[in-house]
Formats: C-alpha cells, structure tokens, sequence
C-alpha cells in the first residue's frame, strides 16, 4: 500500500472537503480522494444558494446547523468566498401559489426561522421592480449567498493545513473491504488503506454503494444556468419562484446568475451536462416575467453539473446497512451546497465520537430496500422518466 489512513473520503466536492477539513481538525490522518480537481464537478458550478426556508421538514436541524457554520466561514478556513446574507425573496403568482408559500413558511417557522409574509402592497414597496404579478412572497433575511468556485478549493486548502492529504486526480477504481478497513486501488495502480471510508462521490455514488451491495437509484442532472452581462444592481436578495422556473440573484459586480428547471438529464460517464438552447430562451422569458427590467438583458454564458438525484428528492446520509465503517453522503438532488459543512460535521463525528446528535434517520440508504415512490417534485421538475 502506498497509504494508510484512519479514514479515506471518495469525492472531492464540498461535502468530502468539508468532511476531511472536520476530522482532520479532530487529527485523524485522512485522505481525500478526487478523480480530477476538487470543487470541480457540481460543487463548484452550482448556483451558491443557502437558503433556509422550504426545506424538507426532516432536513431542518442539519440545515440549520450547517447555516451556523456558513456563517462563520472566515473564522473556520480563513476566506469569506463572497459570503453574503443577502436574504430570500419566495414569489407566488397566484393563491394556490400563496397556499404552497404559507405551508412552507409554517415550517420554518416551526424550527425557529424567521420568515416574513409579503403581500401586494408589501412587494410594491419594497422590491418595486418585481413584476405585477407577483401576489404574494415570503421573505427570510437569514438565507444567504456564497460563490461555489470558491468554497470547495478553500476548505480543501483548511483541511491540507490541518494534515489532510488532498489527492487530485486519484479516481477510485475499486474499493473493498480488506480486514478490519478498506483497499482503495486508483485507475493508475495506486494503492491507500484505511480505517473508515466515506463515500461522497457524488453523481458516481451509487455505483462504489453497490460495490458494498446497497442500492439506491440515483440519477445523474443537473440544473440549467446562465449568467448576463454586468447591470447597474439593484436586486438585493436571491430571487424564486414556486414553480422553480426562476432561481436568480445579483452579484456584486451586477451579473445577474440564473438557474431553473426543470432539470436537464447529464451523462456521467462522458461527464457531460449540456443545456439545450432552448432551455436557455425559456430560462430568460421567465426571468423577464418576474423581474420585467431585465426583458433585454443579454446572455453571456450557458452551464450546468452533474448532480445526484434520487427519486423521493432526499439525500443519503449516514452509515452503510450492509458495511461496517462504511459512512455514505450523496444524491444531495441540488440541495447540497448549504447542508455540505453539516454533513461533514456530522460524519467526522460519527466517525470521533461513535455518534451525531443531529437526527439523520430519514436519509438512511436501507429505505431503498422495500422501493421508494417518485415523489411530485421529482416528477415535476425533471425532463426524464420517473
């Protein structure tokens, strides 16, 4: 073996960063391992939203745990990655819209986030360039931005200052159990050891889970975006609609970032995403619905990443029902960005201390055994059989 570690992390994206930059401050030699460069698949490419309300009820105490850590970014790796709390403007078109926006913010109310209700009057006042036919938001100052091309190569440098080996372009082959650990062998014939594994690969997760005979239908999109040409700035807070067409802030430097869905289906083994053209004209005609200023605003470039999607829009977190020592985070389905510093705590600490104590029993892999239904959301928003 060319390593040994007490605990080897496949998936160098924000959640393996994250998880090697916890245990390695708890001083567990670890290896993060990463096919190309870190931060490079969907962490890296996707819209940077940490927003708190309208999340899944059961992924509350995670989130929020991950929102406190986001908000000591400087002080944990040393850089702010254009961390901002911009704050979360949710618009509904019509009542049953306004319906959805109120069940979402009881909710988050019910886990202490503070959401404001905005009505007609409201909206005119405060974000007059929203179009008319807006009818009703709702408003979570808390929620926030950061710049994912950032964030991930930045705590993968914390955890590299911290001990951690961060192994670029080690893409794992195999991964087995061996005696007590695991053997992980490279495409290239490099060989490490270790103690615990993590798999964190993201849209490639599924398939190093089944290598430990677990299943869970992943599917492998990704979420069109665009940005346009620098504007004066004048939007505040990160922008979305209900339906989910319209996912839009402003930056700083007054490019206006856009994403929506539904969802384009990827290829993970080409790693391709492509954004069809007319995904693009769509995403702009809905833009220019709900913030009518931007109606001739010109594009200046098209992207998306490759995400792991499961079928009821709930990740897997947690331990392996079938491996000892084999700890599992993936199919995050475009929610992953702001739960990633809490998925890593709480993974080092199962590792640590035996145990987390942030509830992670509805993202357990074994739910998969009896079959999990499509959930609406899943075939609402994606362009591919449910």
């Amino acid at each position: 073996m060319s390593g040994a570690y007490d605990v080897a992390v496949i998936g160098g994206g924000l959640v393996g960063a994250w998880t090697a930059y916890f245990l390695a401050r708890r001083g567990r030699r670890v290896a993060l391992l990463e096919r190309g460069g870190v931060g490079t698949q969907s962490s890296g490419v996707n819209f940077g939203n940490l927003r708190l309300q309208g999340r899944y009820p059961g992924q509350y105490p995670l989130s929020l745990r991950a929102q406190a850590l986001w908000e000591r970014l400087p002080d944990l790796i040393g850089a702010d990655c254009e961390y901002q709390r911009s704050g979360h403007l949710y618009c509904a078109f019509d009542a049953q819209e306004a319906d959805t926006l109120d069940a979402y913010a009881r909710v988050s109310r019910s886990w202490g986030v503070v959401v404001e209700d905005l009505g007609r009057p409201a909206l005119a006042r405060r974000f007059p360039w929203l179009a008319t036919k807006v009818v009703a938001a709702t408003f979570s100052a808390r929620d926030a931005v950061a710049n994912p091309r950032l964030v991930t190569p930045a705590v993968a440098a914390a955890a590299r200052s911290l001990g951690a080996a961060i192994l670029e372009g080690w893409e794992a082959r195999e991964a087995r159990r061996e005696g007590d650990g695991f053997a992980l062998t490279a495409a290239d014939g490099r060989r490490l050891s270790s103690a615990w594994l993590v798999n964190a690969a993201g849209a490639w997760a599924a398939e190093i889970a089944r290598g430990f005979g677990e299943d869970a239908p992943a599917f492998a999109a990704g979420p069109p975006q665009f940005v346009t040409e620098p504007l004066p700035f004048f939007i505040g807070p990160s922008l979305q609609t209900i339906d989910g067409s319209v996912i839009a802030r402003q930056t700083a430097r007054g490019n206006v970032i856009l994403a929506g869905y539904p969802r384009t289906a990827a290829d993970p083994i080409a790693n391709r995403a492509p954004v069809p053209p007319a995904k693009t004209l769509a995403g702009m005609a809905a833009l220019a619905a709900l913030v009518p200023r931007l109606r001739h605003a010109q594009m200046i470039r098209v992207w998306s990443g490759i995400e792991a999607y499961l079928p009821d829009m709930i990740p897997v977190i947690g331990p392996s029902a079938t491996t000892p020592c084999l700890l599992h985070a993936f199919g995050f389905c475009g929610h992953g960005f702001q739960i990633a510093p809490g998925v890593g705590l709480c993974l080092s600490e199962m590792i640590c201390d035996g145990a987390t104590p942030t509830p992670l029993a509805p993202f357990a892999i074994d739910r998969f055994r009896t079959g999990v239904e499509a959930s609406d959301k899943f075939r609402a928003e994606f362009d591919a059989p449910a």
